[in-house]
This record gives structure tokens, C-alpha cells and sequence, in this order.
């Protein structure tokens, strides 16, 4: 079977600046990528859609996926049955 990747871009402000509006404390992108995947949280405040990051990571690790996911000097790495978050940050 072929490797297949999938790879999506977002312009946008990246999630530190995102999640900041609704959890003010975030003070680096690590920590801004472990609370969009563990919490239902959403910068979009007073909606209550934050649940897709979340749910992107339960599909990977019960599945024979891997996910490589950036924002500014942030990285996460997730693969089928991982059990912590591997976030990595550039120095």
C-alpha cells in the first residue's frame, strides 16, 4: 500500500492568539498546542464549538495515522497509539 499525505495550510493567526482571547494566561505556543488538543476550548468566544482538534488527535491514535502539526515555533508529532503529547518548540 502507497503512503499518502494530506497536507492543509492555515493563514490565520495561529492558535496562541486564538486560544488568548478565551484563556489569557497562554504565554507560548506549546502550551497554546496542548490546550487545543486536550480541552474543548474554541477562540471563537461565545461559541461553543471547540471540540476539532480534540477530535482530530482520538482519530489519529486509534488509527494507522500520523499527524504532523505546526504553528509558529511550536510542533507536534502523533501517531497511532501515542500516549502523551510530543510537542517540540524550536529555539
Amino acid at each position: 500500500m502507497r503512503n499518502r499525505k494530506v497536507v492543509l495550510a492555515d493563514r490565520g493567526q495561529g492558535i496562541l492568539t486564538t486560544l488568548k482571547r478565551v484563556r489569557p494566561w497562554l504565554v507560548n505556543s506549546n502550551e497554546a498546542i496542548r490546550v487545543a488538543f486536550t480541552e474543548m476550548v474554541s477562540g471563537r468566544y461565545p461559541e461553543t464549538r471547540g471540540n476539532g482538534l480534540k477530535f482530530v488527535r482520538s482519530i489519529i491514535i486509534k488509527n494507522p495515522f500520523t499527524l504532523y502539526f505546526q504553528t509558529e515555533n511550536s510542533r507536534l508529532y502523533l501517531k497511532e497509539n501515542s500516549v502523551g503529547l510530543d510537542i517540540q518548540q524550536d529555539v
